[in-house]
């Protein structure tokens, strides 16, 4: 069959996924949970009847990238980070338009998600999580990489940086990144279990600018002082680098930036602190 032009923009939390979750039943021989299923706008996973978790993701082929879309393939070779353990996975073309679906099985998780990308209230979490988070975060900067990070599906660059931040702060301090380590690049409370600390969806984890994991998890806790105030304070050696600076007027950027909600709880909080990490910028 012909493939048409260009991909349709879908939402799997609307549209039926009822012939892909049978197609991958078919193919990994197992029988999915409907009544588990967590439905996103471009995946949806659901528990199997061999206690592991089917993630099935949508992607179009000119999104994909020269290093492709096994990110949680690759991540399961890292060493020291709490994560699902990765079983396999089956990947094929949509026979009707230019778009790709792949399956990825995992362990299930060994908690719930803490929450939605942004909080809006402050979860409790033991000192144990914390320690999980920082060993995590730590151990995955110290390994080596040659994927590059593609937070919101973006690859990023010193460009991209640079342009982000320029978008919304004025100029007076460099923006040149320093240091470059792997990253989640996706690090929200959506995607941290509770009470056990485990890290997952890992598509778009690659080399990024030091900070970038705790520049997020703390823009996605704007909206909740004291946990904002907790994420700081626990990455502190991120966010006192000057790298770290640059990741925080990065996340800001987004924040507050041309697309920014007049009624999002986070932007008096951004605001003050990008004022802040100018000030220090520009400080030298």
């Amino acid at each position: 069959m012909t493939l048409s032009a260009s991909a349709r923009s879908v939402d799997l939390r609307v549209d039926s996924v009822d012939q892909v979750l049978d197609h991958v039943e078919r193919s990994l021989r197992t029988v999915l949970d409907r009544d588990t299923m967590v439905r996103k706008r471009r995946t949806v996973g659901a528990r199997t009847d061999r206690d592991t978790w089917v993630r099935v993701e949508r992607r179009a082929i000119d999104s994909i990238g020269v290093q492709g879309w096994n990110g949680t393939e690759c991540a399961a070779r890292l060493e020291g980070i709490a994560q699902p353990a990765w079983l396999g996975c089956m990947v094929w073309q949509d026979a009707e338009e230019p778009v790709m679906w792949r399956a990825d099985e995992t362990g299930l998780l060994p908690g719930t998600p803490v929450g939605t990308a942004v909080l809006s209230e402050a979860p409790v979490l033991p000192a144990e999580w914390w320690q999980g988070l920082n060993a995590s975060l730590d151990a995955l900067a110290a390994q080596n990489t040659k994927r590059v990070a593609t937070p919101d599906t973006v690859t990023i660059t010193q460009a991209l940086v640079t342009k982000s931040i320029r978008s919304v702060f004025s100029d007076g301090f460099d923006t040149t990144v320093e240091r470059w380590v792997p990253a989640h690049a996706d690090l929200n409370w959506a995607n941290v279990t509770a009470p056990t600390f485990s890290l997952f969806d890992w598509e778009d984890w690659g080399i990024a600018p030091l900070g970038l994991d705790s520049a997020s998890l703390w823009a996605s806790s704007l909206a909740v002082p004291v946990l904002a105030d907790r994420v700081r304070h626990e990455r502190r050696s991120d966010f006192e680098s000057r790298d770290g600076k640059l990741m925080t007027l990065f996340v800001c950027s987004k924040i507050l930036g041309p697309y920014a909600h007049p009624e999002d709880p986070r932007l008096k909080p951004a605001r003050r602190m990008a004022e802040q990490v100018v000030k220090e910028l520009q400080a030298g």
